[in-house]
């Protein structure tokens, strides 16, 4: 659980309600597609050793196939630590007044945005397919009436139950702050790091 001095600009008396990541379904389907996009090479180069072995010993084709052979294996290697970066920096915060969206895109660019919980208008859960369906993982969906305010949760675990939860949120933050009479405050906030 992350501590409450970790939340950026952190308010009095808030608190995390949630703390999201993806679900490791997601991480599951990274290791599989770099399991087979290795493996795949590798026993077909097994079977055809004979082959493989007399165009190793060439003296043009040898080299050649080691260096495209390390150029494939360096992308596939590369593809794979790119993407669980992307899994494992995604994160969502979901405090009793705001939700906070942190989100990785490659691994020098990171976006961190926050949402008023008294700007959402709508909340919405997508699950499709046999494996999320399986597994009750899929997608969550923060829309607000800003021109581009849909917050998107991907692929994180019971998205009903966040979904309802966020719902909840929602309306407390509203009755607390018209019991307050605190006027437009729903602003969504977007920092570029």
């Amino acid at each position: 659980m992350m501590r409450l001095d970790q939340l950026p600009n952190q308010r009095k008396e808030e608190h995390v309600v949630l703390f999201l990541r993806r679900h490791w379904f997601a991480l599951l389907s990274i290791v599989t597609a770099f399991t087979l996009l290795t493996s795949v090479p590798l026993l077909l180069g097994w079977y055809f050793w004979d082959l493989v072995e007399a165009w190793l010993q060439q003296d043009v084709m040898g080299p050649l196939i080691v260096v495209i052979g390390s150029i494939y294996f360096l992308s596939v290697w590369l593809f794979a630590f790119l993407e669980f970066t992307d899994y494992y920096l995604d994160t969502w915060i979901i405090t009793n007044e705001r939700i906070i969206n942190i989100e990785q895109q490659g691994l020098f660019n990171r976006t961190a945005s926050e949402l008023d919980l008294a700007a959402v208008q709508d909340a919405t859960a997508e699950i499709r397919g046999i494996w999320q369906t399986l597994f009750t993982y899929g997608n969550v969906f923060v829309q607000t009436g800003a021109e581009k305010g849909r917050f998107h949760f991907k692929n994180i675990d019971n998205p009903e139950h966040v979904k309802e939860i966020v719902n909840a949120l929602v309306e407390e933050d509203k009755r607390r702050l018209s019991s307050l009479g605190a006027g437009s405050r729903g602003k969504m906030k977007t920092v570029i790091k």
